[in-house]
């Protein structure tokens, strides 16, 4: 799949603005899975007793989900796939591959994959408990990957599903092996120690110009479900802790939640049983 920013001839406002990224999906002559899609139902931001929970969220087109094979069974292990095609997904920010097994168990099964740099409708893919060959989006523990190696979905623990570098363009560096751990780097500069036993894709996801894209308007944020955000500064003393005061007022303080908790810069990492394995923290901007 190829991707390139394009600059749109400003003959509206909005276009004046507006930077996509043109995707060119190879379909290859392949439909869509019906059986690993689904109807979404959505929230809007409301819990089961239809209050907010989640602040700007509502309206937007209609999504049907795909089921993402973000976690694998050992009973796969030494399975081949081939890649029949890229396709969209409007639930994520990189597309999707569509894969097919042509070996093991589950011979001819179709699971969908994130998609990464390299990935051609057509190329090969494996699931292995060994490095055999530097095949884009194949899956093996990190472990026996060589040290250099840039990879993607990422599991923090063994077997339990991809939890790390799922987003457009990023992906985790392996930087040396230590015992049971190997070390590894993350896109936020973070350094820590990862199981050799969890599972991990080599390459990178697809999709890295994302970065770039601006959306030129509002309604384009509404068409994705993003309701506008009003400053705290603009509302009232009983809405918000930055509210009311004469004028425009920042109103004092330290900046402040809704809820009353200080932000910008109030760490909020609570779990202290892993703090064992992070050996840098991320780069402060």
């Amino acid at each position: 799949m190829k991707l390139n920013r394009k600059k749109i001839n400003p003959t509206t406002p909005s276009n004046r603005f507006f930077i996509p990224v043109i995707k060119h999906y190879e379909d290859n002559g392949v439909e869509r899975a019906a059986c690993l899609i689904s109807n979404k139902k959505r929230s809007s931001g409301r819990d089961n007793h239809g209050r907010i929970t989640s602040r700007r969220r509502g309206g937007g087109a209609k999504r049907a989900y795909r089921k993402i094979s973000f976690k694998w069974s050992r009973s796969e292990i030494g399975t081949w796939f081939e890649i029949l095609n890229i396709q969209y997904d409007p639930n994520r920010n990189v597309p999707i591959a569509l894969i097919k097994s042509t070996s093991g168990k589950s011979l001819g099964e179709l699971k969908y994959v994130i998609s990464c740099e390299g990935m051609q409708p057509g190329g090969k893919m494996y699931f292995n408990d060994s490095f055999i060959e530097n095949l884009p989006g194949s899956i093996i523990p990190i472990g026996n990957m060589p040290s250099g190696l840039s990879v993607y979905c990422v599991e923090l623990k063994p077997y339990k599903g991809f939890q790390m570098a799922r987003s457009a363009g990023t992906f985790v560096k392996i930087s040396g092996k230590d015992g049971d751990y190997v070390i590894v780097k993350l896109p936020s500069g973070e350094i820590r120690k990862i199981h050799k036993d969890c599972l991990a894709a080599i390459g990178e996801v697809a999709n890295k110009d994302m970065v770039n894209v601006s959306i030129g308007k509002a309604g384009r944020n509404r068409w994705k479900g993003i309701r506008p955000s009003v400053r705290g500064v603009a509302m009232n003393p009983v809405d918000h802790p930055h509210g009311g005061g004469e004028g425009k007022t920042s109103g004092g303080g330290h900046p402040r939640s809704p809820w009353g908790k200080n932000c910008k810069g109030k760490k909020t990492r609570v779990n202290k049983r892993t703090s064992a394995f992070i050996l840098s923290r991320k780069k402060r901007k």
